[in-house]
């Protein structure tokens, strides 16, 4: 075993030293292109569509019949936080810290609260399209953890990221779409391997949307993507840590749906209408409201809920966390160089006896995310968080963490190293499960109350 994850980690190593050279034979084909000032005038759609996995559908075919769903979007700043980190609001955007002058503008999306920031974009003149931005991410992760479940191993290498962004910005119709391969590595819980992860979650095609943007304070979504719920988005990349917290894994993920977002002032809301974790089935409300006092601080209030019944179940729809209400109040300070944010998460699974819930089940979690930048690229983020569940095992409440009446926290420290469009960051964290049901807590048997974990993740923004 040991050989294996010597043999992994120079796998690893000779990976990244070829992202590394192919990265060098991009950057100097970037270059001879800028100095000889040639537009490309025609989109690749031949290569976006074969991007697209088991549909095989080309973009126009994607985006004429909203396959996507409504996006909410953090803004970004070259390499400086969002002055909120919680606005997945497409269309809304926060506050900015200001930020040295560039050539070309951030992009809005994806959404990134740092500290990695995407590279400027390489923009395609795609005739009835318009002009389209491009920009994308290459990279690969190992992890080393102790008591891991059944179904995982103690030590892994795998793809974290390779994915391409195409976005139109400007104009009455809009649109964004990313397409490929990804991997959503979360706290206490096992990890899956990057082809399983695509196909049990959200395809080849994880976001993309149509945005309606006529002049004044609204704008109008359709299609499939990000949560407005939560302080934390979907793909690593995007978040101050690799692995996302305990607090995530009662939150969705990815929405097809409709959303409707409106800004004026210090004020920005986005209500959508959608299908809750990814069930299809279109019976969610969920809306966000946050109020910018200064550049430097927001606070956001979350909420959503299923105004239903829904008794289809799989990977990506957890069953009780898909018939739950869900609120959250996130605050966030940015300053030059830290970016605190502290949030409250309350969820409630009413009773439904028709999906075997006796006995109404919450749980209640706080969080503190935060980063400060250092010199020469090097930031240093963290993550504290503690979650409980009501009920016990003797009384019909469900298990929504580590059996009824469970309690977990967590700690996490994820360091980072970026230079233009390198990458290189690690976690280490420690979560620990208190009062845990036997066979429902971690390990290959479930009777385990802590996990260690290290990971390590390096790529490209392109």
């Amino acid at each position: 075993m040991m050989l294996i994850t010597i043999l992994g980690g120079m796998g690893c190593i000779a990976g990244m030293a070829f992202l590394l050279y192919c990265y060098r034979g991009f950057v100097a084909a970037q270059k001879a292109s800028r100095s000889l000032k040639q537009s490309v005038s025609v989109f690749p759609l031949g290569r976006a569509k074969n991007m697209l996995h088991k549909n095989g559908k080309s973009l126009i075919a994607v985006l004429v019949l909203g396959i996507a769903a409504p996006s909410a979007m953090r803004a970004q700043a070259g390499g400086e936080p969002s002055g909120s980190a919680s606005d997945k609001q497409a269309g809304v955007t926060a506050a900015q810290p200001s930020a040295p002058a560039s050539p070309a503008a951030p992009l809005p999306s994806p959404a990134m609260v740092g500290p990695l920031s995407t590279a400027l974009p390489r923009t395609f003149d795609a005739g009835p399209f318009g002009q389209l931005d491009v920009t994308g991410i290459l990279s690969g992760f190992g992890y080393w953890q102790s008591h891991p479940s059944a179904s995982d191993q103690a030590a892994r290498a795998d793809v974290s990221n390779g994915q391409v962004f195409i976005q139109k910005t400007t104009g009455l119709m809009q649109f964004y779409v990313q397409a490929g391969a990804y991997n959503l590595p979360s706290l206490g819980t096992p990890f899956l391997s990057t082809r399983n992860t695509v196909s049990d979650y959200f395809g080849a095609l994880p976001v993309a949307y149509l945005k309606l943007s006529p002049k004044g304070n609204f704008s109008f979504l359709i299609g499939k993507l990000p949560t407005l719920i939560g302080a934390e988005d979907t793909f690593t990349f995007e978040n101050l840590n690799i692995e996302r917290g305990l607090l995530w894994n009662q939150e969705n993920d990815v929405n097809r749906g409709v959303q409707a977002n409106y800004a004026k002032g210090k004020l920005s809301a986005s209500l959508s209408w959608n299908d809750g974790f990814y069930s299809n089935r279109y019976n969610w409300l969920s809306g966000a409201l946050t109020y910018t006092a200064s550049a430097a601080n927001s606070l956001e209030f979350v909420g959503g809920g299923n105004l239903g019944r829904t008794a289809y179940s799989s990977v990506a729809t957890p069953l009780f966390q898909n018939n739950s209400d869900i609120y959250d109040i996130i605050y966030t300070h940015t300053a030059k160089k830290w970016l605190l944010q502290p949030y409250f998460q309350y969820t409630y699974v009413p009773v439904d006896m028709k999906i075997g819930v006796a006995r109404a089940t919450a749980t209640e979690g706080e969080a503190v995310l935060g980063s400060y930048t250092l010199p020469h690229g090097l930031t240093m983020a963290g993550r504290v968080e503690y979650i409980s569940s009501t009920g016990s095992i003797h009384n019909g409440a469900v298990n929504l963490l580590y059996g009824p009446g469970s309690q977990a926290w967590s700690v996490t420290l994820s360091p980072t190293y970026q230079k233009k469009a390198f990458f290189a960051r690690g976690d280490l964290s420690a979560t620990q499960a208190v009062n845990s049901t036997a066979g429902q807590g971690l390990g290959a048997h479930g009777m385990n109350s802590s996990q260690v974990r290290g990971v390590l993740e390096a790529g490209f923004m392109f």
